[in-house]
This record gives C-alpha cells, structure tokens and sequence, in this order.
C-alpha cells in the first residue's frame, strides 16, 4: 500500500512536470492588446482599409515587489493571418478540435445562429454598426483574437506547436507556408465523398455528430431567447427615459410637486441609461455561447476527417479482397463473376503456364502490399481514434466548465439588474410620498 501511495505521488509529480512543460501559458502572457485601422494595396494590387492587431507577449515570471516586469514583445497580425494559423493547426492536427474564431463580419456577428428576423433583434441593429470597421465590432473581435491564442496556448499539443510559437514572435509565414500545410488539407468533396459512401460508421463518431447537431441546436435557441428578452428589456428601459422626460416636463409646472416629479424623474432618467452598459455586457456572455456554437464544426471536423480514414481502410480492404480473389480464380482456373479476361480466355484459349505463374508472382506480389496499406490504414484509424476522443473528451470538460460559469454569471447580473430596478422604483416611490 505504501510502495502504490508512492509510486501514485511519484506519477501526479511527473504528470505535474509534463504539464509545466507543455503549456506554453506558464512560460509567456499572451495579449491581444489593442486594435488599429489601416489603409494599404492587398495583392491585386487595390487600395483596401483593414485592421491590425498587437500581439503582446511577455515571460510569465513573478515580479519581486518593487521590482519592473520585463518588456514585452509585441508585433501586429492581421485578421487573415489569425485564418492562416488557424487553417495549419486543422491539416496539421485533424485529431484535435481546433478553438475557433470570432466572426470575421458583421452580418455574422448578429444573426444570432441561422435567424435573420431584423424586427426581433431590432436593439442590435439600433445600437451597433453594420460596419467591419466599427469600434465595438472591431474591439469584440480584438477579445475573440485574444481568446483564440490563450485557447491554443493553453492546450497540451498545440501550445509546443513551432509555428504557432513563431506566430507570436517574428517571420511566421515564410515558416507556415514552408511546411507546405497547403498540399496536405483534404477536398471539401473528397470528405463529403467519404462521409455518404463509408460502410462501417464508428457508432462513436456518429453519436458525436448528433451531439454536435443538439449542442448547436440548444446554443441557438439560447441566443435567440436572449435577443428577445434583450430587445423586450431595451424598450423597458426606453420606457422608463419616457418616465423620465415625462416627470421632468411636469415638475416645471407644479409649485408644491416640482422638487419630488424632478428627482423622481432623475431616477428615471439614470435608469434608462444604463440599459447600453447592461447589453453590452449581455453581448460579452453571447460571444461565450457563440464561441461554443462555432466549436460544433471544429468536432465536426475531426468527424469528417475519421470518416475519411475510415472510407480509405475500406477501399484498401475491398482492394485487398479483390485481389485475393484474382489469386484464387488464377490458381484455380475458374471464374465465379461474368468478367472481359474470362470471355477472352473462353475465345482466344487460356494463357500459358509460364504466363499464369507470372501473374500469380504479380498478384501474391501486390497482396502483400495490400496487406501492409491495410494494416498501416488500420493503425492509423485506431491511433486517431485515440488521440482524437482524447481530446473530445477534453473538450467536453471544457465546455462544461465554461458554459457553466458563463450561465452563472448571466444569472447572477440579470438579478443585480433586477435589484437596480426595485432600487429606482424605491427612490421613486419615497420622491412620490414627500409630495
């Protein structure tokens, strides 16, 4: 009991030190600090108007008290190269779900999942710009960026990804485009291809996708009760400025009541305009369920890629038995299936027997290379199978996590706006019961 006690402590020790190696947030603080708005030529040569973002990284060590932190590096990234990235970590690692991305436009940004109903989501579309340039827009996008890189940072495998460390330092492209990442990525048709003409379904896979269609399923339906109760809570407020103004205009005809309509209108009047403050902290907690809705087709990904793996075992296994069979018909002299070689035989005679020993040579020769591609199509199917789940189930823990803390803390500022209200109706109604 004691030597397995040890041994248990010696292991957390060495799992604690692998730990300490791999993630790369430990080393270094990743920041996207800021974002700025700039005018150059893109490749064909037009005038276009972008926005770059400053990448802040510094060694994460603990500053004596007194002392300065050290300097940090920064450098600029444009948002297409945050695609690029994110492009080389799918082909380079398809076994892993990839965090993804804030939205490049707007348009996306508002739709809140597939509903494109303007009128429901009337308050966004008052309050927000529909341009890729516009301030909020463009500073969500700076903490989605942000998100992305601690995302990556933080994961075991892709945080000792030499590119990505090369990303937030200096000449990454030339590196990312050496690896010729480009040359690897499957077909969009090639994988659709896989996906309705693969026979044998990890039951495993086939689960996960249908997981992927509720979570998306559920995530949408939450971001659209939140639009509507936004929209509905928006003209609440409104309301209340009407209060406000309307308090306001009275009090200056009334003599005794002025001072009580005045200050109750104050009230009013504070009230309605924190509503901008409260929906932009709402749109923080819908960019958390967003990212979650984007992270479906990251699994799906993974999805696609085994049925890929899975579609090219079995085509090297049909291959395979096809030849065995070529073999069998050959040694035997029969033919089981109506075949163009048999009708020639029938006509023309059969082939000599230095002519069939040849072919027999050939085929055990090509059999042999069938079984080493099934064998090395097998290896890697069951060996992406298992790094794969991995880390789905690491992304489940994840997303329960995040999920969970982010409902919590919508809860808990949906009842602190709900106090501010009775508070405002409270000093209303004491402005009222002086009059």
């Amino acid at each position: 009991r004691r030597l397995s006690a040890h041994i248990c402590k010696e292991l957390e020790q060495f799992v604690d030190f692998l730990d300490l190696r791999t993630n790369l947030l430990r080393k270094m603080e990743i920041n996207v600090v800021e974002a700025e708005k700039r005018t150059g030529k893109n490749t064909v040569n037009m005038q276009e108007t972008y926005t770059v973002y400053l990448i802040e990284t510094r060694p994460a060590e603990t500053v004596p008290e007194g002392g300065t932190p050290a300097t940090p590096d920064t450098l600029w990234r444009r948002y297409s190269e945050f695609e690029l990235l994110r492009t080389y970590l799918l082909v380079t690692y398809p076994y892993i779900v990839i965090p993804p991305l804030p939205e490049k436009r707007v348009s996306d940004a508002y739709l809140e999942g597939k509903v494109k109903n303007l009128y429901k989501f009337k308050f966004v579309w008052h309050k927000l710009s529909a341009d890729n340039l516009d301030p909020d827009f463009v500073e969500r996008r700076r903490g989605g960026l942000e998100n992305f890189l601690l995302r990556v940072a933080s994961h075991s495998v892709l945080s000792n990804d030499e590119i990505f460390f090369h990303f937030l330092t200096e000449g990454w492209r030339e590196r990312v485009l050496e690896t010729g990442f480009q040359d690897k990525a499957d077909s969009r048709l090639k994988s659709l291809s896989a996906m309705f003409r693969v026979k044998n379904p990890d039951k495993r896979f086939t689960a996960l996708k249908h997981y992927c269609d509720e979570l998306n399923t559920v995530i949408s339906q939450l971001l659209r009760v939140r639009a509507r109760v936004a929209d509905r809570l928006y003209g609440v407020y409104k309301v209340h400025g009407n209060y406000g103004r309307v308090f306001s205009e009275w009090s200056a005809i009334e003599k005794e009541m002025g001072d009580g309509l005045q200050s109750a209108g104050h009230h009013m009047d504070t009230y309605a305009a924190s509503i901008d403050d409260i929906l932009e902290e709402e749109e923080h907690y819908a960019d958390q369920l967003k990212e979650y809705l984007f992270y479906t087709d990251a699994v799906r990904s993974v999805c696609r890629k085994h049925e890929l793996i899975q579609y090219e075992l079995e085509m090297a296994a049909q291959d395979l038995t096809h030849k065995k069979q070529q073999k069998e018909e050959l040694a035997t002299g029969t033919v089981r299936v109506f075949s163009l070689k048999g009708m020639t035989s029938k006509l023309f005679g059969q082939e000599s027997q230095e002519q069939r020993e040849s072919r027999l040579a050939a085929l055990e020769q090509s059999i042999q290379e069938g079984e080493e591609a099934v064998k090395e199509k097998n290896t890697e199917c069951q060996e992406f199978v298992r790094t794969a789940w991995e880390d789905i189930e690491r992304f489940k823990e994840q997303k329960d996590k995040d999920l969970r803390e982010a409902l919590i803390s919508y809860a808990i500022m949906q009842i602190s706006m709900c106090k501010k209200g009775i508070q405002v109706w409270s000093n209303a109604k004491e402005c009222f019961n002086k009059m």
